[in-house]
């Protein structure tokens, strides 16, 4: 009789394993989420121009999904918009180095067109430091960043 209980309780719990390993993955967003949804911003910029896309992407939740937000620094690595944290809006951070030392705010304002820019970041999800791809796009004179914490 113990046997069979235990035997049932194993089975159940599997189970819950099972169906909850999707419910756990779709709680981080991935690189190709996160580049998809600065290409959104991009254009919302380029339409409507800084002043309204700077508010929205820091103010509203338009731009934001789970662990996914926009954030944009001028040539000079002032955050002119920042939708996980509003009080770094208008900080220069150009010097801001991750755990690492690597100062990947000078990373984001060297890219060019468009790229990724690795370095570690603390996940808004985990509070731990991880790895993080962002993918960066110099336009309208900004460099316009959404990233996602890779495994």
């Amino acid at each position: 009789m113990l046997s069979r209980i235990v035997s049932s309780l194993a089975v159940l719990g599997t189970a819950l394993l099972l169906l909850a390993a999707p419910v756990a993955a779709g709680t981080q967003g991935t690189p190709d989420e996160a580049k998809a949804m600065a290409e959104k911003a991009a254009a919302f910029l380029e339409a409507n121009g800084p002043e309204k896309a700077f508010k929205a992407f820091t103010e509203t939740d338009q731009f934001k999904d789970r662990d996914l937000y926009v954030f944009v620094y001028d040539a000079k690595g002032a955050a002119v918009a920042h939708g996980a944290n509003p009080a770094l809006v208008g900080k220069n951070l150009m010097e801001l180095r991750d755990p690492t030392g690597k100062q990947f705010v000078k990373d984001f304002v060297a890219v060019q067109d468009a790229g990724w820019v690795e370095y570690s970041w603390q996940n808004p999800v985990s509070k731990k430091v991880e790895p993080k791809r962002s993918w960066i796009i110099h336009t309208s004179g900004v460099w316009l960043g959404v990233g996602a914490y890779v495994q």
